[in-house]
């Protein structure tokens, strides 16, 4: 979700948030997070930034991620040979386009959400026009449209940012504005729609973005703005027919990191479950395209 003006940080907000930063990796002090690495993506193309969901190969070393300007790019990972991320490099870009084959703009090209199904099947949701695409990754053009089930809170600028597909092929979705006590988890399946579970809506924190582990387990990112910075807080959610139980594998203070928004979960070589999480820039000079990958150990 683009983050609309509403508060400006001041150059003493901003070193009094930096202050808390040691601070504010809490859930990883003794806890499930074992490494963390930090580096800036940049790319020198206008179209580059605003980057909003991600999915990485299974083999760590390419992901797909796309832009809520409406973009879909694929990009090859380097490694080094203890799998740390060294470098990262676009090898495919194309604009998403519409029924019509056009390229889209504000506010139909205002991608959030990205899941892929075992069988490759892209599917994208878009705020504005609230949908789910199945997609053509070659062209950007949509394969099939997804109506949002009825009843859903879905608001301007606050649809479905949080998107996920289990092993059946089944595509999860929560929305981002969430103003009771708990937040539905939607699952499509077989043409209907159905609400999975609720999880509990304790904090204001709102989902942004979502991925399944191998195991089945649904990993949730959560973000929330403050006057001092964003607040980023990771959530795994183990769920037993239509129950969900949640454990908070991280929740920083402010300006720890960036608007981080998009999530995906993968297991690498030697069997740890890896996390990689991608700030969306707002196409901002005072932000920046934040890559962080996290080993989760329990």
């Amino acid at each position: 979700m683009p983050i609309r003006a509403g508060f400006e940080l001041s150059l003493l907000q901003i070193l009094f948030a930096l202050g808390f930063a040691s601070a504010a990796f809490a859930a990883g002090a003794n806890g499930p997070i074992a490494q963390h690495q930090q580096l800036t993506w940049e790319h020198d193309a206008p179209w580059f930034g605003g980057l909003s969901g991600v999915e990485m190969r299974a083999d760590g070393k390419q992901l797909t991620a796309i832009s809520d300007r409406g973009r879909i790019i694929v990009a090859d990972l380097s490694r080094d040979a203890l799998g740390t991320l060294t470098g990262i490099e676009i090898i495919h870009s194309v604009a998403l386009r519409d029924k019509n084959g056009a390229v889209m703009d504000k506010p139909e090209a205002d991608a959030e959400g990205l899941a892929i199904a075992p069988d490759g099947s892209i599917f994208i949701s878009y705020e504005g026009d609230h949908r789910i695409a199945r997609t053509n990754l070659a062209d950007g053009t949509p394969l099939q449209f997804i109506a949002p089930p009825e009843g859903a809170l879905l608001r301007d600028n606050a649809g479905f940012e949080a998107l996920a597909v289990d092993a059946t092929g089944a595509l999860y979705a929560l929305p981002e504005d969430n103003r009771g006590d708990q937040i539905p988890l939607y699952k499509y399946q077989d043409g209907t729609w159905r609400i999975a579970a609720y999880l509990e809506n304790d904090s204001p924190f709102v989902p942004v973005g979502a991925d399944f582990d191998d195991e089945g387990r649904l990993y949730l990112l959560e973000r929330t703005v403050t006057p001092l910075g964003f607040r980023t807080r990771l959530r795994r959610i183990e769920l037993s027919g239509d129950q969900a139980s949640a454990v908070t594998l991280l929740q920083t203070l402010p300006a720890r990191y960036d608007n981080l928004e998009a999530l995906t979960v993968w297991r690498d070589a030697i069997g740890r479950t890896r996390v990689m999480m991608i700030s969306d820039d707002n196409f901002l000079s005072v932000q920046e395209t934040q890559v962080i990958e996290l080993t989760i150990t329990q």
